[in-house]
């Protein structure tokens, strides 16, 4: 029986996950209060909150590229040692301008985090793991989000809000020893990993998924193709919607559904519990369709877009809920619909580039949906502030879900090349 190192990996990935979303979380959670200590008004935070996705974005292709050309181990390190530093630099903000410029810089280093993770797992992992081992590491980014209420909020109750970041950025710098210590780009490489797990996953991943003529493709033949940017609107609609909830969700309960402090610290964890059960049952189901299909492509959409139409309906109910509980049941139902289409979009790219293009083309899907993020808080902050309210800004992310929808249903398909099927040997030319 194959060892299981891998898993390790995995798991390793999962708390990376923990610790990027806490550490990008406590920003929101500390909101309310660093609102007031800095004197920062709702469109003035939106653009804080926005600015982070301006390096971030940029950095999930940078990432990506790097991860495909020195080995994810490396940009692991590189970029966690980063974000842990300027989260915990975070704390020393004394004005709007500090604050900015420490979160745009914190979104560079977190940007790699995604598109390195991607790639890993095309190192690690056989190919019929791949949605499942998705949903259980990016879960961590949900677990993050989760605690991030509760373990920072306390944090601020009981010391200050300067303290909780420092605090973060230490648990970040633990985490790279340990990966350092542990981790290599591939398990050829790593003494810990038996010779029958490495054979299980070479051999998986030694089938072709794209005509052989694909291989010496430059990459910018990769990144325009209509299922690449498909793909990247796709995910720009579940992101936009997340980052939504990331920056806004506790001004939200505070503000518009009048929880205090403390009821909003551990009510703000709910969605992101149902995230993860999205995250891990989603790649769970995922992965059984998958083994049992005839058209594995196919398969991939059709677990990227259905849920992503459900969660479209979730947050147009959210603007008739009638009570705080059914307000949060509903954003909890699309969150966790949302996190189940996203693991599968990311799933999809194996099936669509070799492995030696995941990292550069994940990072510029990344980078496509990271734009959400550019936008989504400041539109955010702006309806909060000159339209009345949030019931615009969950409509306006309800219509994305269903361009996405339609444009992954339509363009995501695999380069066509006469007598190719995945699986078997190409000689076919584009």
């Amino acid at each position: 029986m194959p060892g299981n190192f891998r898993f390790v990996v995995a798991g390793l990935l999962f708390a990376a996950g923990i610790i990027n979303y806490a550490d990008r979380a406590a920003l929101g959670i500390a909101a309310p209060l660093i609102s007031k200590d800095l004197g920062l008004s709702p469109s003035s935070l939106g653009v804080v909150f926005s600015t982070f996705f301006v390096g971030y974005a940029l950095f999930a292709f940078v990432g990506g590229q790097l991860a495909d050309r020195y080995g994810p181990r490396r940009v692991y390190i590189w970029a966690a040692t980063g974000w842990s530093l300027l989260s915990a630099l975070t704390g020393a903000a004394t004005g709007f301008v500090s604050l900015l410029l420490v979160r745009a810089l914190f979104g560079f280093a977190e940007g790699p985090m995604n598109s390195t993770t991607n790639r890993t797992i095309t190192n690690w992992f056989p190919r019929e793991e791949t949605a499942r081992t998705i949903g259980f590491t990016f879960s961590g980014q949900t677990v993050g989000s989760a605690i991030a209420g509760p373990v920072v909020g306390l944090l601020m109750l009981s010391t200050s809000w300067r303290v909780a970041f420092l605090l973060t950025g230490l648990a970040g710098l633990l985490w790279v020893l340990v990966w350092r210590l542990l981790v290599t780009d591939l398990p050829q490489q790593n003494r810990r990993v038996g010779q029958d797990e490495i054979a299980l996953v070479t051999a998986s991943r030694a089938v072709p998924v794209v005509p052989q003529s694909d291989l010496a493709l430059p990459l910018r033949r990769y990144l325009l193709r209509a299922s690449t940017l498909s793909l990247g609107l796709g995910m720009f609609a579940v992101n936009y919607t997340l980052y939504i909830f990331l920056s806004w969700l506790p001004s939200y309960l505070t503000g518009a559904l009048h929880l205090d402090l403390k009821q909003m610290s551990f009510v703000a964890a709910i969605p992101w519990a149902c995230g993860f059960v999205g995250y891990v049952g989603g790649g769970i189901v995922a992965d059984a369709l998958y083994r049992r299909s005839s058209n594995r492509l196919r398969t991939r959409k059709l677990t990227t877009i259905v849920p992503l139409a459900l969660a479209a309906a979730a947050l147009l109910a959210v603007n008739a809920a009638h009570s705080a509980v059914v307000a949060v049941v509903l954003i909890a139902a699309a969150v966790m619909l949302l996190t189940s289409s996203v693991q599968s979009c990311w799933a999809t790219i194996h099936e669509l580039v070799p492995e030696t293009r995941v990292g550069a083309v994940s990072g510029f899907i990344h980078l496509l949906s990271n734009i959400s993020g550019i936008i989504g808080p400041i539109v955010t902050g702006l309806a909060v502030q000159y339209l009345g309210g949030y019931d615009s800004a969950f409509a306006i992310a309800s219509i994305l879900a269903l361009a996405g929808v339609v444009a992954m249903s339509v363009f995501v398909r695999r380069p066509e090349a006469s007598g190719f099927a995945p699986g078997t040997p190409s000689k076919a030319t584009l």
